[in-house]
């Protein structure tokens, strides 16, 4: 309900790895990052806004770059539009710096909706996530979400896609709740032949608004 009213600083950096998983190709870029959710007619819509504020420098070899979008918004497994299309089963609790989390795991259910997809060369293929979040039991707040595909995806040549959003606590001027939003996301991709991986950070969150 309140993601819409932040807007925040986002640095990414993309990381081409090579056989030995050693970095061969780094490329950073910063942008002023807005998200808007909408709900029209219960069909559930998000634009993602990044202007550019500092540009990577270009590949002399042009080397292709993975480009990751949306994965701070990987929390709407759990928004009513897209719960359906999940299985979620309890685990095992998760203690961390002595507070107690619950832990919740997820499955996509083949078919239905999913609030994410691959797009390869002019096509979007939905992505079938299943993985862990964890949850802290005393006020419903997500603090981490790990996600992958589980090799469902071989046909169209990715063999690894798996994602790891961390949330952390923000606090505003003159408001008195505290609100959890994504901190840093990393996407890691592996095809037969290529191996990415993708950190973005998001800082300084500022409440937005328009009139």
């Amino acid at each position: 309900d309140q993601f819409s009213n932040v807007k925040c600083v986002e640095h990414v950096e993309q990381d081409k790895l090579n056989k030995d998983g050693k970095v061969e190709l780094k490329e950073e870029s910063t942008y002023d990052y807005l998200v808007i959710l909408s709900n029209p007619g219960g069909q559930l819509t998000l634009d993602e806004s990044r202007l550019e504020v500092k540009q990577p420098k270009q590949d002399k070899k042009n080397r292709a770059m993975l480009v990751s979008n949306g994965f701070a918004t990987l929390f709407l497994i759990f928004h009513p539009y897209y719960a359906g299309g999940f299985q979620f089963t309890q685990v095992e609790d998760e203690v961390i710096d002595g507070h107690r989390f619950s832990k919740v795991a997820f499955h996509h259910v083949h078919g239905s909706r999913t609030p994410a997809a691959l797009s390869l060369r002019g096509k979007e293929y939905p992505l079938e996530l299943s993985g862990t979040a964890v949850i802290d039991p005393q006020t419903g707040s997500i603090t981490h979400i790990e996600a992958g595909i589980e090799n469902t995806m071989e046909d169209v040549g990715l063999n690894v896609l798996q994602s790891d959003v961390q949330y952390a606590p923000v606090t505003f001027k003159d408001v008195k709740e505290t609100y959890w939003f994504p901190a840093q996301a990393t996407v890691e991709v592996e095809t037969p032949r290529q191996h990415w991986r993708n950190t973005h950070r998001f800082t300084d969150y500022k409440q937005f608004s328009v009139s």
